[in-house]
């Protein structure tokens, strides 16, 4: 019986990657390109993710903020299912059969951070091709000719170019920063989500299907949108360290090397470039994933509580 339910965690975690990515990823673009330009000595610079935004839509279309798209789609997907999956299956073993439905700080900070660490060997490397292909667009000081024409060809020449293992660059600001982001957001989804229960239980008796249907995707919507607000605003700079290492071949591995340098040329501001659309972007995209996650094994036959 736990094996039937166990690939029904996978394909829910999916569900949740696919929403993330429809959602999110044009935010994505604009985070990328303000953390990787407005950090470095000279070239480019945005005022402003406004700004950002809209030199992409004059230069490149609304395809521009799509781009690198396909890889995070492949990426996140995986990474999503995998993650999702490892997280219920892990929680759920260290909390016991008898669980009473109350958060277990002691079972859900381990099974966030392992789950974190897991996917991070996923993640690196589709989101070094990602951040690669973003960096890339006409704004860019690349020359045509070098430039990648597909996330295959990048991740092709990245290989080629560079060897096999630079194709997980920055695997450990990777990893620090799943590790130690997804505690913060299952911390905070898992137990705003069973205040709001809570305090609406207490408040109406109405069980009516249609109203409990609206009533869980609110409060999706809430806990899965303060949670990756929760997520981003604390591994930010860990973030920035990953697309700079990612991005540029010829820097230093260590995110705190990077942090340091970035922070004698741009201070405590250029640690946190791309906040403004990062945050833009967390509340919805997570929202997007957790209601995507909850709807998705709600049909599949998963009780949560």
């Amino acid at each position: 019986m736990a094996e039937a339910s166990a690939y029904k965690e996978y394909l829910a975690g999916f569900a949740a990657g696919v929403a993330t990515v429809i959602v999110g990823h044009p935010f994505d673009t604009v985070k990328v390109k303000l953390q990787k330009h407005n950090t470095e000595a000279h070239g480019i610079k945005y005022r402003n993710a406004l700004h950002c935004t809209s030199r992409i839509l004059k230069n490149e279309g609304v395809k521009g903020l799509y781009r690198g798209a396909t890889s995070s789609f492949v990426g996140v997907a995986v990474e999503s299912s995998l993650f999702f999956g490892i997280y219920s299956q892990t929680k759920q073993s260290l909390q016991g059969e008898l669980h009473s439905g109350r958060p277990q700080i002691q079972a859900i900070i381990p099974a966030a951070a392992y789950a974190g660490a897991i996917i991070s060997f996923v993640l690196c490397p589709s989101e070094l091709v990602k951040c690669r292909m973003q960096v890339q667009g006409t704004d860019s000081l690349v020359p045509k000719y070098d430039r990648y024409s597909s996330p295959l060809d990048c991740a092709v020449k990245t290989i080629k170019t560079e060897g096999v293992k630079n194709i997980f660059r920055g695997n450990v600001a990777t990893l620090m920063r799943e590790s130690i982001g997804n505690s913060v957001f299952f911390c905070t989804y898992e137990y705003s989500r069973y205040y709001m229960r809570s305090q609406l239980n207490s408040i109406s008796s109405d069980h009516s299907d249609l109203r409990n249907a609206f009533t869980e995707i609110g409060i999706g919507t809430i806990s899965g949108g303060l949670g990756g607000v929760a997520f981003w605003s604390t591994v930010l700079p860990l973030d920035v360290a990953k697309t700079v290492i990612q991005t540029s071949p010829d820097a230093s591995r260590n995110p705190f090397q990077i942090l340091s340098s970035i922070y004698r040329i741009a201070g405590i501001r250029g640690c946190y470039a791309g906040l403004s659309p990062t945050l833009a972007r967390a509340f919805p995209a997570n929202a997007a994933a957790i209601v995507a996650w909850e709807f998705t094994a709600k049909m599949l036959g998963i009780k949560r509580d």
